[in-house]
């Protein structure tokens, strides 16, 4: 099993020669060689990495508007300002004291931070595992720890009021069975330009109804005209969808 090693530890990922291989739509890896016992693959993903840009320029705008006019300070409040920033991690990692005192946001370390958006280190021993495989392996631990944490806040596994195995079992096998049933259906009707989770559909499937309808001529149920999203839905887990006009009671209705 890849494991995740610390921040590059001294491995310079994101200049090291060859180009990243795509593996999905949000993944792309690429192996980096540093000793004869251990492999190390910079797994990238693009989404990730928008999002680490959005967040560095909003802390890189905070921190401007905090030192803006820290020139003007004394000694002793800029160190006070100084102080502050310290204690909110975020901030404190793109601020620069000059040797006279003065605030500054470290360019430096802003440009070095761009490199690494989107990039994570993963670490093994094995000598013959494929790349793709040591990032997918490490895609489906995260997979697991989802599953688990939908055990019990989506589907409600916890609190368990019960001591004995039987009694456990009982509320634990059905939240099992309905999490494999989750995963099949992202599996199978995930788009193929995105990733699907449950809510998804979950929110589409049920906008098919069916309605009643009363004529002159008898009593029918009829479906809704179903969207594109629940047709392709229904297209990747294989599942007919029903007809349009379910059944017809062609005898005159008595219902006013």
């Amino acid at each position: 099993m890849p494991a995740r090693s610390p921040p590059f530890r001294g491995i310079r990922a994101s200049t090291t020669p060859g180009a990243l291989q795509e593996v999905s739509a949000n993944l792309r890896v690429k192996e980096v060689k540093s000793s004869d016992t251990e492999r190390f693959v910079v797994g990238h993903n693009p989404d990730a990495a928008d999002r680490d840009a959005a967040v560095r320029a909003n802390l890189v705008e905070r921190i401007e508007e905090m030192i803006e006019t820290s020139d003007r300070l004394s000694p002793t409040k800029r160190a006070e300002l100084r102080g502050v920033i310290s204690t909110k991690p975020g901030l404190n990692r793109f601020l620069r004291v000059t040797p006279g005192g003065l605030l500054r946001v470290d360019t430096a370390r802003i440009t070095a931070d761009v490199k690494l958006d989107g990039k994570y280190l993963l670490r093994t021993c094995d000598p013959h595992l494929p790349t793709e495989d040591i990032a997918l392996g490490y895609k489906q631990l995260l997979e697991v720890e989802r599953g688990w944490r939908d055990m019990k806040q989506v589907l409600d596994l916890r609190p368990v009021y019960h001591r004995l195995e039987d009694r456990i079992r009982a509320p634990v096998v059905p939240c099992w069975l309905a999490l494999l049933l989750d995963r099949v259906v992202e599996t199978q009707a995930g788009a193929p330009d995105q990733a699907t989770t449950w809510p998804r559909p979950r929110d589409q499937l049920p906008r098919l109804h069916v309605g009643i309808f009363t004529r002159p001529a008898g009593l029918f149920r009829q479906t809704t005209p179903p969207s594109a999203e629940v047709r392709r839905l229904h297209q990747g887990l294989d599942i007919a969808l029903p007809p349009r006009i379910l059944d017809l009671d062609t005898e005159p209705s008595t219902t006013p």
